[in-house]
């Protein structure tokens, strides 16, 4: 449950009203409430605007705030327990609060469709693509038979997806993150919809990905005359692809209005606070404050703590470490830098191809030639899109995956090359932080138990002596000592990733290794998230390889930048350098990828 902001909630506006006719979707006083256990939930309240024909709105808040929740009641999906108490919607002047089964299912698809979040859970994995679409076709009512194949196949060319035929019989694991989201998004366009509902539809995609899938997304609801509810917790992303924000805060719709004004003059506190820390927004401020001679007092503001959300204690907003050099100093610089921890020497890791059928399919290299040091007390960030050899990099820091050639040194001994108490040292001062707090926690642990585990596994200290550590961790991770008896599922996605943290952090490691480890969280929980892994860099004086797609987040918090593309190093140096002066052109396509890039914002 999220704190009080300490200010006023503004009552639910009464949008602008445009032509009778222009109004696609009209929501006025919506009331979502959960049937729970502990009694009933409110999830959202007082909620109204309009959709006019053709636009496209975008609902930001982070998670918990009601956006998905609003969204599922305009689609009439809400689950068994959901229902709308009060208020209205209307589509094309129709309310569709109270329809049947039967009535909604006929306006989905021709009225209205979805792009869900994950494509990984909303295809069908036992079902060939092409299939998938067919039937969404058909189901509408649009095409049957030979001709709902051939349409498939057009609608698969239409969202890019090159060679549309012989990808029609793919499954989803045969397809990359970027082409299933792609066949989503030719699912939900298949009946062309009035309004289509996007719903997170790019968050675990790289920027260049998620550049290429939202312009897609663009050119065919524009042609298409679609309407768009964009639901996402990027500021950056909503402002630049949506004339409209509605800013969402516990379930109250607490500021709305033309996108570029709400950047350069928000009025509600919560949404200051979302632009303080959406990574892409802040990068932004960075690059406008360099020019204009303003960077030290953004980095002092970027620094500057603000009220937390949804955890116990306060929090800043996430530091600029490499970028302002506010916290630390420039590593190109030959003065005051430390001796490396970790040095990787011409790594290289090919995967061998095996064999389908009679015909043996060629290796993949999946790291070429990949050299870097980092700094004892530094960050070192590894950047590129996916299926750059990112994560592959960081199982051979790891000693998970041995490399084929080269080497990976800790204080210059050889990583691989040992005995097992070496190997049991090893594990003590390289450990790492995975990306999603959901999997790598053992659900039917509790977290005393979770936290204790590393200490179980390497004999240390006795059960008193463990479970006085385990209290002291969480108290570095900012988490009561009452979440000892809780199981994972009982806390947030930000308490989550705090106990891995604590975790990783329990036999006091010289190096964590995080891959992705804040791409799974809201903003908000994001710059928690990064504040909190640069306050225990100076306390404990860390390492981190920090593996990211998302170069806004890299910006703030690496002192060193890697650039990979195809599992090969194209550019590496000081993030200044890197962010300010890039030479590569894959990399200067990187960063003009980042989410408003290209927005004015206000630098006091």
């Amino acid at each position: 449950m999220t704190e009080d902001l300490g200010v006023p909630t503004t009552p639910a506006p009464t949008p602008e009203p445009g032509a009778a006719t222009d109004v696609l979707l009209r929501v006025r006083d919506l009331e979502v409430t959960f049937s729970t256990e502990q009694g009933p939930v409110v999830a959202a309240r007082n909620v109204s605007f309009d959709v006019l024909e053709g636009q496209t709105v975008a609902i930001v808040g982070e998670s918990g705030s009601g956006k998905t929740t609003v969204a599922t009641a305009v689609l009439g999906l809400l689950p068994g327990n959901g229902r709308v108490t009060a208020g209205s919607v209307e589509i094309s002047g129709r309310d569709v609060v109270g329809l049947s089964r039967a009535e909604l299912q006929k306006m989905r698809g021709r009225v209205l469709g979805l792009v869900p979040q994950d494509p990984m859970t909303n295809l069908n994995p036992v079902a060939t693509v092409g299939s998938q679409v067919v039937e969404a076709l058909e189901a509408t009512g649009t095409e049957r038979g030979r001709a709902a194949r051939d349409r498939a196949r057009e609608l698969l060319v239409e969202v890019g997806l090159s060679d549309a035929d012989s990808r029609m019989g793919s499954y989803p694991h045969e397809f990359s993150g970027g082409m299933r989201q792609r066949a989503l998004i030719a699912i939900g366009l298949a009946g062309s919809p009035q309004l289509l509902v996007a719903d997170e539809p790019t968050s675990a995609l790289d920027v260049t990905v998620q550049r290429v899938i939202l312009d897609k997304l663009a050119d065919l609801t524009t042609s298409r005359g679609t309407s768009v509810l964009l639901i996402t917790h990027d500021l950056g992303l909503a402002a630049e692809r949506a004339s409209h924000l509605l800013v969402m805060y516990r379930g109250e719709l607490v500021e709305h209005g033309a996108a570029r004004e709400i950047l350069r003059d928000p009025q509600h506190e919560y949404t200051k606070r979302l632009l303080a820390a959406a990574p892409s927004l802040a990068s932004r401020r960075i690059q406008i404050a360099k020019h204009s001679g303003h960077l030290e007092a953004v980095t002092d503001d970027l620094l500057a703590p603000t009220e937390r959300t949804d955890e116990p204690s306060d929090v800043a907003t996430a530091p600029t470490t490499g970028a302002t050099g506010g916290v630390t100093a420039d590593p190109a610089s030959d003065v005051d830098t430390p001796a490396p921890v970790i040095r990787a020497v011409n790594l290289r890791k090919v995967f061998p191809g095996g064999r389908r059928g009679l015909r043996r399919r060629s290796d993949v290299v999946a790291v070429d030639d990949v050299s870097f040091a980092i700094p004892r007390g530094r960050t070192l960030g590894i950047v590129g899109e996916s299926g750059s050899g990112k994560s592959t990099v960081a199982k051979m820091v790891l000693d998970l995956l041995p490399p084929t050639s080269g080497s990976v040194e800790l204080d210059g001994l050889t990583v691989g090359a040992r005995t097992q108490a070496e190997e049991v040292a090893f594990r003590r001062r390289v450990q790492p932080i995975f990306q999603d707090p959901y999997s790598s926690l053992d659900p039917l642990f509790t977290i005393a138990r979770t936290v204790e585990e590393p200490l179980r596994a390497h004999g240390v200290g006795s059960a008193t002596v463990r479970r006085a550590r385990v209290r002291e961790l969480l108290d570095q991770v900012a988490l009561p000592s009452d979440v000892m008896r809780r199981y994972p599922s009982e806390l947030s996605g930000g308490q989550r990733q705090r106990v891995a943290i604590a975790r990783a952090l329990a036999l006091n490691p010289d190096v964590v290794v995080c891959d992705e480890a804040v791409s799974a969280l809201d903003v908000v929980v994001q710059a928690q998230i990064l504040h909190l892994l640069a306050e225990l860099q100076t306390e404990l004086d860390l390492t981190y390889l920090f593996i990211s797609h998302d170069l806004a987040v890299v910006r703030q918090i690496a002192d060193q930048v890697v650039v990979m593309e195809h599992g090969r190093v194209v550019e590496q140096g000081s993030t200044d350098q890197v962010f300010d002066d890039p030479q590569e052109a894959y990399t200067q396509a990187l960063l003009a990828a980042i989410p408003g890039a290209g927005l004015e914002l206000a630098i006091s």
